[in-house]
């Protein structure tokens, strides 16, 4: 038989073969080759597995019983595995002559054998995995760098959970049209407005500083995606020619982790007006710069009352109300990348300002409005569009210095022409020379064009300690993940088990769930919820939830005693007894809901 495999097809129908022994797991490099998930997690409507080999998960997604009357288009080789593998199925060569050969595997199906190598490489002989499911401890790397909890914990950190929480609050926000009714309910194919500004007083005539024109935001949906976006409304303009679009389309090709995307721009006349609105990605719970660092009065009294140097010297900046240097730096890191992006591409951020610069969890940076000038302030006279994009760029620079001397500060008022001697004089008593060296540079005139990347020496090595505390965020993040994982598979495990239990009537009998095996998997339920101490009161507690669900998912050998209600009848069975009547129990729902018996 040939062993070449044709690629495999997304739209068929999986293959599993009934009551075929299942192979081995699968090995981490064979995981990279594959174009669907490795693990999909299908709805409760997917039927499991009649027989799966010990260790097997029924509930974290295991293919459905039946097969389909169609010769596969592939071997059952490692795309048809379990999606829960069990290392302890792994095929071990038991002589060192068996190792340098290929293990030839069968499986029989409907009366037709099909052979194929399998070429996944066994562990060393003598290993031996748990049969069942765990949550492992916290990583050391991961440990270590975290405040040591009272008790370990099977969720994810309530900070990190609050955090997540807020934003989706704020992604499902709806408004009351009843009582806003200058908020239209449809703009072009966007729905769902919801204002994320005070909306501006209809009799206001002044424009904001920004842009010379009134604007607004919004986040609405999308509905040929059904995604949320940011909507950016500029009040009274007409757009009186397209040719600006080219420019918004290179906006649009611009994918950065530390810039806003512009997906779209339009002109609507749904608020009654003219208006030309920008779409950007939406990010829930942004703040601006400003409005985190520059909102507060009292945060400029250090800087515009106090005067360094006439008398006693200043006091160190941790106790005079200045920002620390390693956020100054995170900051720049951030900013200048997103600039050195922009201009790559031939473009101007032309908006790098405390009020357009938006701050998500603690420290992570997007520049917001791009494109906006470059539309508003389109010259149709002029036939070469990017002629002053060079001269764009420099006032990036200079805008990119104000923004960090305004940050060493804490204060916008440093940033005005007669205070930036008394500014500078402030960053170079409380902060490195490098600090000072970068502002400078961007902040001073040269003979010659100046690049972002020039200012990357400056930074130097502080580029490694931000990469060093992403990275390990990133780990910290993954840890809370990995929880997930797990209780995902213990809810799906659940929600099975709650279609069975206390069903009032199935297939016209009313004691279908009080007589055999659902009696059990009844039993096993007060095992696991309704437990009572010596005294009679309640007793809870996770660790035995979750170790008893993780047991029957695995169908361990383990011996348990379920008491029956009366106290009267003592049934001593296995978790993979349990298994074996939790599986045919939730599949014969599953047929007659399908419409297969």
């Amino acid at each position: 038989m040939s062993h070449r495999r044709k690629a495999p097809n997304p739209a068929a129908s999986e293959f599993i073969p009934k009551g075929a022994p299942r192979m081995a797991t699968m090995a981490p490099s064979a995981v990279q080759a594959f174009p669907s998930p490795l693990f999909p997690h299908p709805g409760l409507s997917s039927s499991t597995a009649a027989a799966l080999a010990p260790g097997m998960s029924l509930s974290a997604g295991s293919s459905p019983l039946h097969s389909p009357k169609i010769t596969p288009h592939t071997s059952p080789a490692p795309r048809r595995r379990s999606h829960t593998p069990n290392p302890a199925n792994y095929m071990v060569p038991t002589t060192a002559s068996e190792q340098n050969t290929q293990v030839i595997q069968k499986e029989t199906v409907g009366g037709t054998t099909y052979f194929y190598t399998d070429n996944t490489p066994a562990p060393m002989a003598g290993m031996v995995f748990p049969t069942y499911h765990i949550y492992p401890s916290t990583a050391p790397h991961v440990a270590y760098m975290q405040p040591k909890a009272n008790a370990p914990s099977f969720f994810m950190a309530d900070e990190l959970r609050q955090e997540l929480i807020n934003r989706h609050l704020i992604t499902m926000a709806q408004i009351d049209h009843s009582e806003n009714t200058d908020v239209p309910s449809e703009v072009d194919s966007y729905h769902s407005l919801f204002p994320l500004e005070p909306l501006p007083p209809p009799n206001r005539m002044q424009k904001t500083g920004n842009f010379s024109y009134i604007t607004s935001c919004y986040k609405a949906v999308n509905s040929k995606d059904d995604l949320p976006y940011c909507l950016r409304r500029i009040q009274g303009f007409r757009l009186v020619n397209t040719k600006c679009m080219m420019l918004v389309d290179m906006w649009k090709k611009i994918q950065h982790s530390n810039s806003v995307t512009l997906r779209e721009v339009f002109t609507t006349k749904a608020f009654g007006d003219h208006s030309l609105v920008f779409s950007y990605d939406f990010h829930a719970g942004a703040e601006t710069m400003y409005s985190r660092h520059f909102n507060d009065p009292a945060a400029d009294s250090y800087f515009t009352k106090r005067k360094w140097g006439q008398h006693e010297p200043p006091p160190p900046r941790q106790h005079a109300g200045l920002l620390p240097e390693s956020l100054i730096w995170a900051y720049i890191v951030q900013l200048s990348s997103a600039l050195r992006t922009i201009h790559t591409a031939g473009l101007a951020c032309r908006v790098m300002d405390p009020s357009k610069i938006l701050i998500t969890g603690k420290t992570r940076l997007r520049v917001n409005c791009v494109g906006v000038f470059d539309v508003l302030t389109f010259d149709n006279s002029q036939t070469n569009h990017l002629a002053l994009m060079p001269q764009y760029q420099q006032a990036d620079l200079v805008s990119l210095g104000k923004v960090v001397l305004a940050l060493a500060c804490n204060s916008l008022a440093g940033i005005q022409r007669e205070n930036l001697q008394k500014a500078m004089e402030l960053v170079s008593l409380n902060y490195s020379s490098d600090l000072k060296n970068l502002i400078l540079y961007l902040l001073t005139d040269q003979s010659r064009l100046r690049s972002v990347n020039d200012i990357m020496p400056m930074i130097g090595a502080r580029f490694y300690t931000q990469l060093d505390a992403s990275q390990m965020r990133n780990d910290v993040i993954e840890e809370d993940l990995a929880k997930e994982v797990q209780n995902g598979r213990l809810f799906r495990l659940l929600a099975k088990l709650g279609t069975i239990n206390e069903r009032p009537e199935f297939q016209k009998d009313p004691a279908w769930s009080e007589t055999g095996d659902r009696y059990l998997l009844k039993l096993f339920r007060d095992h696991l919820f309704h437990q009572v101490t010596e005294a009679g009161t309640p007793w809870i507690d996770l660790s035995h939830i979750v170790s008893c669900l993780n047991k029957l998912d695995a169908g361990v050998p383990e011996k348990i005693s379920l008491v029956s209600r009366d106290e009267k009848s003592v049934l001593v069975v296995t978790y993979s007894d349990l298994k074996r009547c939790f599986d045919n129990t939730f599949q014969e729902l599953q047929s007659v809901a399908s419409g297969s018996l």
